[in-house]
């Protein structure tokens, strides 16, 4: 994105009424909790005693975590001005050493959390330090997904080291880093498929925490309560799917094509379930994430969304854990590969509300302890199996 565009888009982070979606009312909350990017202080504390005590699944997953790269005392960040990321990551100039730096930097920051050992806080604030000082921009087509997947994972390793540990003095280069190059690329959404937009709803709210913005909080609750709906298809829609604002899908021919020629819709069903697994997973994980700092920001939104979250998660984890797929389903074959991203959904849904999840609790289970997906998931096992802070 060239620096035009940018100031074009941070121009639109002025008020509400000059948003694409505006919220019915304002979402954000008088005070900002933190640390509170998809993890709270209680919610580690929880964790922190149960590796402590050696409990199982968590001690298990934290040893996954620190015998990881992602954990290493050793790393050396591959800071870059420009990132230039195309379609698939191709080309790819500085996209997966991104994304994996910032995955190294949130990993790290639970290794201190957990330990409270400093040099982990400090080879973390090494990480942060090392790309605040030279990254400009993201370029090429794959931009605004590359920044939405980097700027889910730097908020949460943020969160944690500004508020627990004593000692950042480039925070506030961070943030300024965090507002400048990620925000501009994520804050107005997509209308490509929709793990696009979830990921950038959910980076975009993931900066809104870190840098105590109300304004950019507001508009990526707005435009997250308009793509979920058109993401994950309930009967109760209707006949077709539905929407998003803008999206231009006026005719059941465009709505069909859209979801990737699928003509029969059922509870669960993803816009991006006959594309692949591995893009549903994407989305499905952002929902959750996105709800899950909600909630810990005092909004709840988990019962806006948690009937099709519900649906959602089970529908793939059937199919995941090997049902037959009927011929009416994508053509009768699908493309598997969910990922490790249901704990975070399973945790609240099933874990605090009670409901029963027999697809998603099997297949939580098997991937136990979940690990990460390279791009932006990473340890859900360890930071939310049986969590019910």
């Amino acid at each position: 994105m060239s620096l035009p565009r940018k100031l074009l888009a941070l121009a639109t982070l002025v008020p509400l009424a000059l948003s694409l979606f505006s919220a019915p009312t304002q979402a954000a909350p008088a005070t900002f909790t933190h640390p509170g990017v998809l993890v709270s202080r209680p919610q580690l504390d929880f964790v922190r005693a149960k590796v402590q005590a050696g409990a199982q699944p968590w001690k298990q997953a934290y040893d996954a975590m620190m015998s990881s790269s992602y954990a290493s005392l050793s790393r050396s960040p591959k800071p870059r001005a420009i990132v230039e990321c195309g379609s698939y990551s191709n080309p790819n100039i500085g996209c997966t050493d991104e994304r994996q730096d910032a995955i190294a930097a949130y990993s790290l920051s639970l290794a201190w959390y957990i330990t409270r050992d400093a040099k982990y806080a400090t080879k973390a604030i090494e990480i942060m330090d090392a790309w605040s000082a030279v990254l400009k921009d993201h370029t090429n087509s794959n931009a605004p997904l590359q920044s939405a997947w980097s700027a889910s994972s730097w908020p949460r390793a943020a969160e944690i080291i500004k508020h627990t540990y004593t000692g950042w003095p480039n925070s506030g280069r961070f943030g300024t880093m965090l507002r400048n190059v990620y925000l501009p690329e994520v804050i107005n959404g997509s209308h490509s498929n929709g793990n696009w937009e979830l990921s950038m709803t959910e980076a975009a709210i993931g900066i809104a925490v870190f840098l105590d913005d109300k304004t950019v909080y507001d508009k990526a609750v707005a435009k997250f309560r308009t793509r979920v709906p058109a993401y994950l298809y309930l009967t109760s829609d209707g006949a077709l799917p539905k929407t998003a604002p803008g999206s231009g899908l006026d005719t059941r021919d465009k709505i069909v094509k859209y979801w990737q020629g699928q003509t029969t819709f059922v509870n669960g069903l993803s816009q991006e379930t006959c594309r692949d697994f591995t893009h549903t997973g994407y989305g499905l994980a952002a929902i959750a994430n996105f709800a899950e700092t909600t909630r810990i920001q005092g909004q709840d939104l988990y019962p806006e969304i948690a009937d099709r979250l519900r649906e959602g998660l089970g529908f793939h984890a059937k199919y995941q854990m090997g049902a037959a797929v009927p011929s009416w389903l994508c053509g009768g074959s699908l493309k598997l590969g969910l990922g490790p991203i249901t704990e975070v959904g399973y945790n609240h849904l099933h874990t605090r509300l009670g409901h029963t999840m027999s697809n998603t609790e099997a297949l939580t289970l098997r991937q136990r302890p979940a690990g990460t997906n390279n791009l932006f998931v990473a340890w859900q096992t360890l930071t939310h199996a049986g969590n019910p802070q």
